[in-house]
């Protein structure tokens, strides 16, 4: 065999991994982009590969990193390291994404960036390097990348289409052990064929190989590469030849870093310490290494017998031949030994160039408790903070809090490292740390506060009944508590109420809050602030009703639209902002303050309110007809919610899906909310959207009897929003079965709230409903409600109003006048492509003898969801830019799919857009696939 130092084994077989990685490869010369997984055990291969693709791609830019496992614990620093040679391209980048990336790097000072921002800054400078020569990123060990990197990464792969990039992480264990890579695609790596297994074990044996003994070893080790080599290594010739009896173990598999450690430990003292250090020190400082070694008094020889016998390898910086090498001289080493050589890399790291790495071998050199070293890992979490980085935040606070000697301190830096683990997404952490740090709480506002992130953390198990009942009890037994947090825990515990529970007034949630506002106002003589006036008139909405609320509620729409002070937490302001506007029939006030939210939202990185807001603003859509715009919005939605890292649940598109009239999909979309949403989720509130909806789609399908049996629901407990809106539904429902009692309830709480609104909206509603009762009296208020509602943007009421005129028309005998009304409806249904309130209009006027137009639209033109997202905004005048920045995506991606719109639908400019997709919504099926 030839010498350690200078021999690796070949690459051998692996001819559908190394075909994938080709394929790859070839899709980045055309201009497209990739992403792979590679996973398997530890020696499996998946080094070789990166190697091999490396080595295959000369005409390839190729950017490497490697993860660390002593960088776990900071935060987005294999990132800095991947991107390090391209950051000279950074002041290029669109401003947001140039301060995230600055400020998850350190290089400037800012508010923490939101992850989806630095992950599209990192995806349109990838491209920025990618559009001079497509770029191969390739990214060893990922499962020891920091979180925060690797969550940045999984991001950028999964948008990844037309750039130029590939991304090809390799991963010890199985597809699924990283979650945030899971639905990328991924390769399984297994153990060499035993043909292929028998060949490289004879290559690396550098005598005879008995057969027996190759078969022996080739199934003990089920063909892993570097079980072979090791073994080649380990065994004496005599042993390969089948002179001498195998010794038993084979020291494989777990057994592997034994095998290690006994080839490290027929190493001099001096190298044996010169591999410890090299073990924690920065795999790319090569002077901190050796400065390091010489604080130690290592002389510069002690690399040598390592290089020698091949445990490092010299090209470029000094590396382990292999990660579990590096794992198993740490693991290894004596604690004090452990101690001394990070206390030699904190003395030599530059407090001023890596202050974080410097605390952090600190912290793992300190003995006992050390109030200084603790102070300085709370410096270093207040920088991870400003990065965004959570995760090292939540680190450096519980091993500050682990060296803190006074225990009122040691337990707010165990409640501040509560925060960061929540923040980071960990809520069990959270919950652990919370409950070390309660006992030692010194002032009434941390006690508070931990009782806010205690809630917080119910939220995140999905048990919001338990959140009221926190924040009241500690209201009740905190003394000394200011107004202020008074208030901001009632407004945690109403809106966690208002979630869980359908009825607004129930007793057993939203109304004990309630009046608990009611008896803790704001402090008096001071302005109001936003958070204020929705506590206040949502708390009078539940304890007193419509009417009492109505001026509060009208105040909170112009607050949202122009308040400066905006701030997203919990509940997101969309959520109010649409509950007032539908208490209130207020169209243009809640879609105005809509998208004020959507703006602020995109600006502040807030995206979790942002996934809501946009699905809020897509129901506005959806009553105003436009289809197109309201999927777009959806698709939006999606792609934010899978990019945090949650399913998604389309459910939340069930008015779209009702209104473009498919049944059954709709009666699945409620019966996962009811079951997911409601039952395991605890959000008992969405049981009335199920309800509402299924009660619209029975009034569509003429189906009058089970829409009022799914109406009621609503009417009785008359929750925010959907109380006001299911008292069409169930007048119109209740009016066809002839419930006159339940007709005239339903059409009184109608008359009483809609004239308090004053709005067209309301005057619409309240005069087609009034319709429907009135007699000879009604062609009137048909008429009125047809004038109220042209005055809106609602144009599925003005539609519905056609379409209950039309049908009144009829039944008085009047068919002329009966077509003309129908006429209209079926047209407008059909255009805005409202399935089956379409068909229920051309019923009717095949009942007075015409016959109505039928319109398709061909499947050559049908887009993709992302092809459709891209057309709506680019018809709405949005450059390629502003559509990449919304859809995280590049430029690229943007012109790839707005180059497939334009030959699916046979158009040459954006300009003829609006009118295609407009004739598109018509089409009888869903307007996408």
């Amino acid at each position: 065999m030839a010498d350690a130092t200078s021999w690796s084994p070949p690459l051998l077989g692996r001819e559908p991994e190394r075909q994938a990685l080709d394929e790859l490869a070839g899709t980045l010369r055309e201009g497209l982009s990739g992403c792979l997984v590679l996973t398997g055990e530890a020696g499996i291969g998946k080094t070789r590969l990166l190697d091999y693709l490396a080595a295959a791609t000369p005409d390839l830019q190729t950017a490497t990193v490697v993860g660390l496992e002593v960088e776990t614990q900071l935060g987005f620093a294999a990132l800095h390291r991947l991107l390090l040679p391209f950051l000279d391209g950074l002041p290029r980048l669109p401003g947001p994404q140039r301060d995230a990336l600055g400020a998850a790097f350190g290089l400037v000072a800012g508010p923490p960036p939101d992850r989806f921002l630095i992950g599209l800054a990192v995806l349109t400078l990838l491209a920025d390097v990618a559009g001079q020569q497509p770029l191969l990123c390739l990214v060893d060990d990922a499962h020891w990348l920091d979180r925060e990197s690797l969550e940045v990464l999984a991001f950028v792969g999964h948008r990844l289409h037309a750039d130029g990039i590939g991304l090809v992480l390799a991963v010890r264990g199985g597809p699924g052990d990283l979650p945030p890579l899971q639905g990328l695609r991924a390769l399984q790596l297994d153990g060499l064929p035993e043909d292929e297994a028998r060949q490289l074990l004879a290559v690396a044996s550098a005598g005879r190989l008995d057969g027996r003994v190759a078969t022996r070893l080739v199934a003990e080790t089920r063909g892993n590469p570097l079980a072979l080599v090791e073994l080649s290594r380990e065994l004496s010739s005599e042993h390969l030849a089948g002179g001498r009896v195998l010794p038993e173990p084979l020291p494989m598999g777990p057994r592997m870093e034994a095998h290690f450690l006994r080839q490290i430990r027929t190493l001099p003292a001096p190298t044996q310490s010169f591999l410890l250090i090299a073990s924690v020190a920065p795999a790319d400082d090569s002077v901190v290494l050796w400065r390091a070694a010489d604080r130690l008094g290592l002389p510069a020889t002690a690399a040598d017998p390592a290089l020698a016998e091949g445990v490092l390898s010299a090209q470029g910086d000094l590396a382990f031949r292999h990660p579990l090498i590096r794992s198993a001289v740490y693991a290894s080493a004596p604690p004090a030994q452990r101690r001394a050589a990070h206390d030699a890399l904190a003395a030599v790291i530059d407090r001023d160039v890596d202050p974080d790495r410097r605390a952090w071998h600190l912290a793992e050199a300190a003995t006992g408790l050390d109030e200084g070293v603790a102070q300085e890992l709370e410096q270093a979490s207040e920088r991870a903070r400003g990065r965004g980085g959570y995760t090292a935040q939540a680190l450096f606070l519980s091993r500050a809090a682990g060296l803190t000697p006074d225990p009122h301190e040691r337990s707010r830096r165990l409640f501040a490292s509560a925060q960061a683990r929540l923040a980071s997404g960990d809520p069990v952490a959270a919950q652990t740390l919370l409950e070390q740090a309660a006992a030692g709480l010194a002032t009434p506002t941390l006690r508070a506060q931990a009782q806010l992130l205690r809630g917080t953390i119910e939220i995140f198990f999905a048990r919001l009944v338990a959140v009221a009942p926190i924040m009241l009890n500690a209201i009740a037994t905190i003394d000394g508590l200011e107004r202020p947090m008074v208030r901001r825990m009632l407004f945690e515990g109403l809106q966690a109420a208002v979630l869980a529970y359908p009825d607004a007034a129930s007793d057993a949630g939203p109304a004990d809050v309630a009046r608990a506002v009611l008896r803790t106002p704001a402090v008096p003589g001071g302005s109001p602030t936003l958070t204020d006036l929705l506590l206040d008139a949502f708390a009078t909405r539940i304890v007193s009703g419509h009417a009492a609320a109505e001026p509060l509620m009208r105040a909170t729409l112009p607050a949202l639209l122009h308040d400066q002070d905006l701030a997203e937490f919990g509940m997101p302001l969309a959520v109010y902002a649409a509950f007032a506007s539908d208490d209130l029939w207020e169209e243009r006030g809640g879609r105005a303050a809509l998208e004020r939210l959507i703006t602020f939202d995109r600006q502040h990185g807030a995206s979790q309110a942002l996934r809501v807001t946009l699905q809020t603003l897509a129901g506005r859509e959806v009553w105003a007809g436009r289809f197109s715009e309201a999927e777009a919005l959806y698709i939006e939605s999606s792609e934010i919610t899978r990019a945090i890292g949650l399913p998604d649940d389309t459910s939340h598109r069930i008015g779209l899906v009702v209104w473009q009239g498919h049944e059954q999909l709709a009666r699945a979309s409620a019966e996962d909310i009811l079951t997911l949403w409601v039952g395991q989720l605890g959000i008992g509130s969405l049981s009335t959207q199920a309800y509402l909806h299924l009660a619209l789609l029975e009034n569509s399908l003429g189906r009058y009897p089970e829409a009022v049996g799914w109406a009621v629901r609503v009417f009785d407990t008359d929750p925010l929003g959907s109380g006001n809106h299911i008292l069409p539904e169930l007048i119109e429902a209740a009016a066809r079965t002839e419930d006159l009692d339940l007709t005239e309830r339903a059409l009184a709480r109608l008359r009483e709230r809609a004239e308090v609104a004053a709005t067209p909206w309301a005057a619409g509603l309240l005069a087609r409903c009034e319709a429907l009762l009135a007699g000879e009296s009604a062609e009137a208020l048909f008429v009125t409600a047809v004038e109220e509602f042209g005055r809106t943007e609602i144009v599925t009421e003005l539609a519905r109003t056609h379409l209950l005129y039309g049908e009144w028309l009829r039944r008085q005998k009047r068919r002329t006048d009966a077509r003309s009304q129908l006429r209209i409806a079926h047209d407008m249904f059909t255009d805005m492509g409202a399935g089956l309130f379409a068909a229920r209009a051309r019923r009717e006027l095949l009942a007075t003898g015409e016959r109505a137009r039928k319109r398709t639209v061909s499947d050559s033109h049908r887009l993709t969801p992302q092809e459709t997202q891209v057309a709506s905004l680019a018809s709405t005048g949005a450059t390629n830019a502003e559509i990449a920045t919304r859809l995280f995506i590049t430029n690229s991606t943007v012109e790839y799919h707005m180059n497939k719109v334009f030959r699916k639908l046979g158009i040459t400019s954006r300009r003829q857009l609006t009118q295609v997709l407009r004739d598109q919504d018509g089409a009888p099926g869903p307007s996408i696939r």
